[in-house]
């Protein structure tokens, strides 16, 4: 199954409703394509890669500091990870104009830095922005992490068949099984809110 790869700070920001959507351009190895849409569901793999508090909101700097305490994102001396995280994107804008980055705030906890760091990276290319639906898996999928994917890469495979077999079954069936982090009638309201943004 496909996850999308991002930093543990956001996947807990995601997790508890805090952010809702994701602004992607790709990463180094991805410079010349830039960011493409491989699944519109997908599992995220929380990382540390470039994670820093610097490009954070300073009301969810607790936050980063508990998360890298508890650090239940990610062993690094056990080099396992663990997903408790499963999205659904609902809605993609392509955009240019650094004016857009103030009215999309209010759905991420990056701060004005990051994301003016970000759309200045790789000008060319549009900066995409993702509006999910996060839902939360009945239990953590706990995975062994493979050295092939690290690096700037957004999408990587992992396979939990292997070590869960049917337990998770198909992917439809995965959502079935999970939580919406946001209830129904409020994240129609989010997504109506995110669809005026471009009219």
């Amino acid at each position: 199954m496909l996850a999308l790869k991002e930093w543990s700070i956001i996947c807990k920001a995601l997790e508890d409703g805090n952010q809702t959507i994701l602004l992607r351009k790709g990463g180094i190895l991805e410079y010349k394509k830039g960011f493409e849409i491989r699944q519109k569901s997908f599992l995220l793999f929380p990382t540390l890669e470039h994670q820093a508090e610097e490009y954070l909101q300073s009301k969810y700097l607790q936050t980063y500091d508990l998360l890298l305490r508890g650090n239940k994102s990610q062993d690094i001396q056990n080099k396992t990870n663990t997903l408790w995280v499963l999205a659904r994107i609902e809605a993609i804008q392509e955009f240019h104009d650094h004016e857009m980055l103030p009215v999309l705030e209010k759905y991420h906890i990056w701060n004005e830095k990051y994301v003016n760091m970000r759309m200045n990276y790789n000008p060319k290319k549009p900066m995409n922005a993702l509006l999910l639906r996060v839902y939360k898996l009945p239990q953590p999928i706990s995975i062994d992490v493979n050295p092939e994917w690290a690096g700037c890469k957004s999408w990587i495979d992992i396979d939990i068949a292997e070590k869960y077999g049917n337990q998770f079954g198909s992917v439809p069936k995965m959502f079935d099984q999970s939580e919406p982090v946001i209830k129904d009638k409020e994240f129609q309201r989010i997504f109506e809110n995110f669809m005026e943004i471009w009219n």
